[in-house]
């Protein structure tokens, strides 16, 4: 579970600064489960410069809560969350910083947008969020304020767990991780959680390893299915496994490739790994496209692309993908390696008629 952040203050000298504004979007890694928006009363002046930037003033802050007012409400919606924020360690910072002042000890692991980003999408001229935003075409309103600002985060964060989704050695922790996660303890709740729907289940073990993933048409049904079984090999998994995660998909291909990819690339011990010896040799007709297929949801669509014949990547786009260039979308992709299982299952893909659309490109 993420929580994605953002904060306005009174700007001033580093450990001074207060907050003015505070959003905060619960994030399940599917859809928004939660948020919490509320200007703060930071009982002293905000910089002229900062009021320019923001829009915010001091009489603006005049009758709103103060930070000790709304903190049960910020602990309580952050709790058992990763934080999430463009640039985290300064979020991170003042939010302890207001916690301090409190007498209360506040401590969550974190993720900076930032560093993400570099990693995932490098090659860019600027990572401040605005630019970022206007590179990727993600949709930006309200900026300098906390709620449009945490948006385009969470936008580009939905991005960023597109691209890789094994976040967790990322994580910026405060205490050990042995520490830090009652997930274990809590299975049993999140299976009951999962949702009867089509898509793809990830199964950890206790060290966040990935053990299985499954492509299925009923992500609760194919967890209950697991654990109704008793050969050894079922036994074993039921054991290991401390940690679910899945992501709905509605499209069949995509389900496909990206179950295909995470198995290949990390091999978990519990699914089928596709021989790299696999023979396929037939090039695909036209050279280069992008094949669409459904998405997370109805607003967006997953693109397959293939170049010169090899598979490239994948990635998900809203509706008006069209109006993307080539070299955008490249950026976006998350790479697959080019191999003679994937190619041939596009290709039976194409031959079936089993997609959305098939977009031929120039060469």
């Amino acid at each position: 579970m993420y929580v994605i952040i953002d904060l306005e203050t009174t700007g001033g000298k580093p450990h001074e600064e207060a907050i003015t504004e505070i959003a905060i979007y619960k994030y399940d890694g599917n859809e928004l489960v939660d948020q919490f928006i509320s200007m703060v009363n930071p009982e002293r002046p905000i910089q002229p410069f900062v009021q320019r930037l923001t829009g915010i003033n001091n009489k603006m802050l005049r009758n709103a809560p103060k930070f000790y007012e709304i903190a049960k409400r910020v602990v309580e919606i952050t709790d058992g969350c990763t934080l999430v924020a463009h640039n985290a360690s300064f979020d991170y910072r003042v939010l302890k910083k207001e916690f301090d002042r409190l007498g209360y000890d506040y401590s969550r692991p974190r993720l900076c947008t930032v560093k993400l980003s570099k990693e995932l999408i490098p090659g860019l001229q600027s990572y401040s969020l605005g630019k970022l935003c206007k590179s990727l075409h993600i949709p930006m309103s309200d900026r300098h304020r906390a709620s449009g600002d945490a948006l385009a985060t969470l936008e580009l964060f939905k991005l960023i767990l597109n691209k890789k989704r094994d976040l967790s050695d990322r994580l910026e922790h405060d205490h050990p991780p042995a520490k830090r996660t009652k997930l274990s303890d809590d299975l049993i709740q999140m299976i009951d959680e999962l949702p009867p729907k089509k898509g793809i289940l990830y199964l950890y073990d206790e060290k966040d390893k990935l053990i299985s993933v499954e492509n299925t048409r009923n992500i609760k049904k194919k967890i209950n299915s697991i654990f109704l079984k008793n050969n050894p090999k079922s036994l074993d998994l039921q054991k290991q496994l401390k940690k679910i995660d899945y992501e709905l998909l509605s499209g069949s291909l995509i389900n496909k490739i990206i179950t295909w990819h995470y198995r290949h690339k990390y091999n978990p011990r519990f699914s089928v790994c596709t021989r790299r010896k696999y023979s396929f040799d037939k090039n695909f007709e036209p050279a280069s496209f992008l094949l669409i297929d459904h998405g997370h949801h109805p607003g967006e669509k997953a693109v397959i692309f293939v170049e010169n014949h090899k598979v490239q990547g994948y990635g998900f786009f809203k509706l008006n993908w069209e109006q993307e260039s080539i070299d955008l979308i490249k950026k976006r992709l998350t790479p697959v390696e080019n191999h003679p299982f994937l190619r041939k299952m596009i290709q039976e893909h194409i031959e079936k008629k089993k997609y959305v659309d098939l977009v031929e490109l120039d060469e």
